[in-house]
């Protein structure tokens, strides 16, 4: 299968990337601004699996043009895409009466308007060939985070999107799901995570812990395969149990 992952140069983009290689896929995938941190993942996906392909795009995905362009690149090079996730997101923390616009739409345009725009332009691809997978990484901040009111509505977006995907589309051989991932050790929750937080998680989690890259890529393999095949419409929590915050 040819999977295409938006936000692959890091975190959980990346290990979903690096998951995919190793079972045997073709990725293409985005990033914005890390090139060199992208190039990185090529490399390190050719030492995985040599006679694999797996290729960097420069995306902005909150432009809608760019998506166009991007994606019938990637068509043309791989000529078809079977699975598409939806992983590229921001968050600019800011107590929502001092939000500005700006702060409001750069989050909102990428993590829920960016996963539209991908999904829209490879629909026509699945409908095309009877299949596809649609994969959107939402978070545990979906049911509201204090400080952070673009996140939490942007990723609680995305829950609709999926279950409008899911049934438009799901007669067509379409699946359409959603993962909510809760903490991980990645650069956004570094920057974007207080103290207070992480220790609120640390505490109350049932798990007791941080999550591993990992516990979301392989939901994602499973997904994409054909063993979840009669998944559709459905948000699977990979949260250590915790599924609120705070």
């Amino acid at each position: 299968m040819v999977f295409f992952v938006t936000g692959g140069s890091r975190g959980i983009g990346e290990a979903i990337v690096l998951d995919a290689i190793r079972e045997g896929h073709d990725v293409a995938f985005t990033y914005l601004r890390r090139h060199a941190e992208a190039m990185k993942v090529v490399e390190h996906a050719r030492q995985l699996r040599p006679e694999g392909t797996c290729r960097a795009y420069q995306l902005d995905v909150r432009d809608s043009a760019a998506v166009e362009k991007v994606g019938d690149q990637v068509l043309d090079e791989f000529e078809t895409v079977h699975v598409v996730v939806a992983n590229a997101g921001v968050n600019v923390n800011s107590l929502a009466v001092s939000m500005s616009d700006e702060q409001w739409r750069t989050v909102i345009d990428t993590n829920l308007t960016g996963a539209f725009y991908v999904c829209r332009h490879f629909l026509s691809t699945f409908l095309a060939q009877g299949t596809g997978r649609i994969i959107l990484i939402s978070s545990i901040g979906a049911h509201g985070v204090s400080g952070q009111a673009n996140y939490a509505a942007s990723k609680a977006g995305l829950l609709g999107l999926s279950a409008a995907l899911a049934k438009e589309y799901g007669r067509k051989g379409i699946t359409s799901n959603v993962i909510v991932a809760g903490f991980f050790d990645t650069d956004m929750t570094r920057e974007g995570m207080s103290e207070s937080n992480r220790s609120f998680w640390l505490q109350y989690c049932p798990a007791g812990r941080v999550g591993e890259l990992g516990e979301v890529s392989k939901a994602v393999m499973f997904l994409a395969s054909e063993a979840a095949s009669f998944i559709n419409g459905q948000t699977i929590g990979v949260t250590g149990g915790l599924d609120w915050a705070p």
